[in-house]
């Protein structure tokens, strides 16, 4: 698993970690039953408190991403890749759906939005 940490970012660590590990989920490159490393791991790995990589995978727990046996680790539980797609798709469509109602206030037209998506789609 590799986890990059944007030390930069406005986006908290832990939340980092959770978009990534979701992210390889959704890619495939993290499988049902895969071990993630243990906390202590990923935070000496990362240069992190263990404590954030713990919320991280508390949260991951939660959404019933992942599932931790006590005393053998944290593994992906399964089927959440079509979960997670959808909500990727969901989130694009409200991101788009914000960028219509600017084009709208700021009268940009149909056809120069279209033009416009057009453009970036080719880039």
């Amino acid at each position: 698993m590799k986890i990059i940490i944007n030390n930069s970012s406005m986006v908290p660590i832990y939340t980092q970690i959770i978009q990534q590990v979701k992210a390889q989920i959704a890619a495939g490159s993290l499988k049902e039953n895969d071990a993630l490393p243990s906390v202590r791991t990923l935070s000496a790995e990362l240069k992190i408190s263990a404590l954030t990589v713990k919320k991280a995978y508390d949260e991951l727990e939660n959404e019933g991403f992942v599932v931790t046996v006590h005393g053998k680790g944290t593994y992906v539980s399964g089927s959440n890749s079509e979960y997670i797609r959808e909500n990727q798709i969901k989130e694009v469509e409200d991101d788009l759906r914000k960028v219509f109602e600017k084009a709208e206030y700021y009268n940009i037209s149909k056809e120069d939005l279209k033009d416009i998506i057009e453009m970036l789609i080719e880039e």
